[in-house]
């Protein structure tokens, strides 16, 4: 009984001398985790920004081309 005891102490006491290395390793990695879906949300929005200001530009220059469509017609029509 007395030597499964200090086996038992023996297994119990590496265990936890291990971990202190590995408790940062787990907390790293959780870190890391939360950085990255950071940085994938700041690139995310990057890009949806760039497609929204494209889109814009594109219906603002269509609009326009087609408003001088319209009043050159206007015009045509209203010449003596």
């Amino acid at each position: 009984m007395k030597k499964s005891l200090r086996v038992v102490e023996g297994v119990l006491f590496v265990a936890l001398s291990f971990m202190p290395a590995i408790l940062p390793t787990i907390t790293f990695a959780q870190t890391q985790d939360v950085t990255d879906a950071g940085h994938s949300t700041k690139e995310a929005t990057k890009k949806t920004g760039r497609k929204v200001k494209s889109g814009t530009k594109k219906v603002v220059n269509k609009s326009a081309t087609k408003t001088v469509e319209g009043a050159n017609k206007v015009a045509d029509k209203t010449k003596p």
